[in-house]
């Protein structure tokens, strides 16, 4: 009976999109009420975002960089941790001033480094400024700022404390083994980490992301960057450079950023011809619109995506000027008066942006809804989708990548939006709502998968296959087919104990998004848990990778220079091409390669060809 009523739902389904297609007009669509109207049941997140009470907005002085950029009575012993048992700092000369940074027991830090002039004022939403030199010795022994964004739910313990409109820094961490004092015979190669968050949150001095480890591990330079989030990062609000705001400053920054470490990053240690930059979800992204710019080219050797997700579209200059107007309506300034969207609050527009976030400007980019802010495709810095760029053979073919999944992508993204079950007609709404057309073959191909009747981790799966693992695979197989180096991976690492991370961040018991990330950087306290000695032997295996790939082009390269990584017998990890069997390295406990374990599934989604 049920199948019947699911069969009946969707084809009303469909023809409220037909309808909906030839009717639709320039306002902006509320999600909620679309979803409602076509059935009243729905489980649907409806509330807006709520500000952590706990952040506080820093307000940098104007015009000019704030006193925080020079030792000051105010700054200069503020410390970085609760570490007090720290050696003096290094002292280095960069091209715009002296930094000194901190020594610690695993790295030397050079924290809250200005790569680009503040953004605030009237540079709000302008390009990234280079960076005015500073007289004096700047202190680089504590974290900036976070870019402006606001957090609510689960992960509210994650927040930065402290966020701010001049938020442009990045922090470098260097193994201890280098002597600042006389240059380096043989330059390390450079690893920069462009973090998460779905281009409204993140921090790259999350804890999580603390390089000291990876870095005296692999013997690289590790470096993190900032860059502008949500509305202040994406706004887009005209054509006009010079009287709107004309979006995807996030990547500019990440830009002006990659070429501050050409410019500086040989006094840290750093080969500035051997870069590789890496980043995990919207910081995958960020890599692959790296890998498909041609102004970017120069900046980087190599990369890696972990855990990209192909499928979110980027908005259509059309849609991104959507947004723009329903982000204008909410601040009462009009779209086209820059001057009263420049006069606004940094909290105003962090307000407008979460009101924002709670509507989809196009009901027919369903998957729009997972990632409401962030790059679009401009024609001119961004000139088409990923996925498409990929399969096209539109992008830096020549360098190395090595990109990858988890094995359980999606339940962070379902569990996290359906607290409660969701039945198989509520199901079929939302895959008719992504699928259109394509909807019965894909209902037809997973329904018989799973009995129960909470239909979210079918769900889930879709969501890990669609979004995530497939589109990887088939543009790997698109860069292979033209002669591109490229190594493909799964983290299927699975606890043997029922542990679930803190704030739903990380999924520990299902190898879901960035569940490889603690592993990576070995920061698995921040977890509130230590890993087993099986567990971080998987950790060390991936650093060993990851640091071969930065020395060399190739994660399975013996070139790599830490003692723990030559004494292991490493299974070996085969470049992805069809001649290898289009192997894969799955890292789990016991990693090793073989051939993908959905490559079926994989199979169907490409013969459907909606990437």
């Amino acid at each position: 009976m049920e199948s019947w009523h699911c069969l009946l739902l969707l084809c009303t389904l469909s023809l409220v999109l037909a309808s909906g297609e030839e009717t639709k007009n320039d306002d902006d669509i509320d999600l909620v009420s679309f979803l409602r109207r076509i059935y009243p049941g729905l489980l649907v997140r409806d509330e807006p975002l709520v500000i952590n009470r706990h952040v506080e907005i820093n307000s940098p002085k104007e015009p000019g960089r704030p006193e925080v950029h020079s030792i000051t009575e105010q700054t200069k012993d503020k410390p970085v941790s609760q570490d007090t048992n720290r050696a003096p700092g290094p002292l280095v000369l960069t091209k715009d001033g002296q930094i000194k940074g901190i020594t610690v027991d695993k790295a030397h830090i050079f924290y809250g480094i200005p790569y680009a002039d503040p953004p605030v004022g009237a540079y709000r939403w302008k390009p990234p400024r280079p960076v005015s030199p500073w007289s004096g010795v700047y202190n680089a022994s504590f974290p900036r700022p976070a870019c402006m964004q606001a957090c609510s739910g689960p992960s509210t313990e994650e927040c930065p404390r402290l966020v701010s409109e001049d938020c442009l820094y990045l922090n470098i961490f260097v193994p201890l083994d280098v002597n600042f004092s006389s240059p380096l015979r043989s330059p390390l190669p450079v690893m920069v980490w462009i973090h998460g968050g779905d281009f409204i949150a993140g921090s790259a001095s999350k804890p999580l992301y603390d390089g000291r480890f990876i870095s005296n591990f692999t013997r690289t330079v590790l470096v993190s960057m900032e860059y502008r989030l949500g509305a202040f990062g994406f706004l887009v609000s005209g054509k006009d450079l010079h009287t709107s705001a004309a979006g995807n400053y996030g990547i500019l920054d990440q830009q002006e950023a990659l070429l501050w470490v050409q410019r500086n990053i040989a006094v840290f240690g750093g080969d500035p011809s051997k870069v590789t930059i890496f980043g995990e979800s919207a910081g995958a992204q960020s890599v692959s619109l790296h890998l498909m710019i041609q102004s970017s080219k120069p900046l980087f050797k190599q990369a890696v995506l972990q855990s990209l997700p192909f499928s979110i579209p980027l908005k259509t200059r059309h849609d991104a000027l959507k947004l723009g107007k329903n982000f204008a309506k909410q601040t009462n300034c009009s779209v086209s008066d820059i001057v009263c969207l420049l006069s606004l609050t940094p909290q105003a527009v962090l307000t407008a942006q979460m009101k924002t976030s709670s509507k989809i400007v196009n009901p027919f980019r369903f998957l729009e809804v997972f990632e409401t802010w962030g790059p679009y495709i401009d024609g001119d810095l961004i000139k088409e989708q990923a996925v498409a760029a990929f399969q096209k053979g539109h992008w830096q073919k020549e360098k190395p990548v090595l990109l990858g999944t988890t094995s359980e992508e999606g339940v962070i993204f379902v569990y996290g939006v359906f607290n409660k079950p969701v039945s198989a007609v509520e199901c079929t709404v939302y895959i008719t709502a992504i699928f259109k057309q394509h909807a019965l073959r894909i209902l037809h191909k997973y329904l018989p998968l799973y009995r129960d009747a909470d239909r979210r981790d079918m769900l889930a799966q879709i969501v890990t296959d669609y979004v995530f693992l497939c589109p990887s695979r088939r543009s790997a197989r698109a860069g292979t087919a033209v002669g591109s180096k490229l190594w493909m991976y799964v983290f299927d690492h699975t606890a043997s104990d029922h542990r679930v991370w803190s704030g739903l961040t990380f999924c520990y018991q299902h190898a879901c998004h960035g569940a490889e990330l603690p592993f990576l950087f070995d920061s698995a306290a921040v977890a509130n848990f230590t890993l087993m000695p099986s567990e971080k032997l998987l950790s060390n295996r991936m650093l060993c990778y990851w640091g071969a790939f930065a020395h060399t082009g190739d994660p399975s390269s013996r070139v790599q220079q830490t003692t723990f990584c030559r004494e292991q017998r490493l299974p070996v990890w085969p470049r992805y091409s069809d001649t290898s069997g289009w192997l894969v390295m799955n890292l789990t406990v016991r990693s090793h390669a073989q051939v993908g374990t959905r490559n079926h599934m994989c199979d169907f989604w490409d013969q459907l060809g909606i990437y």
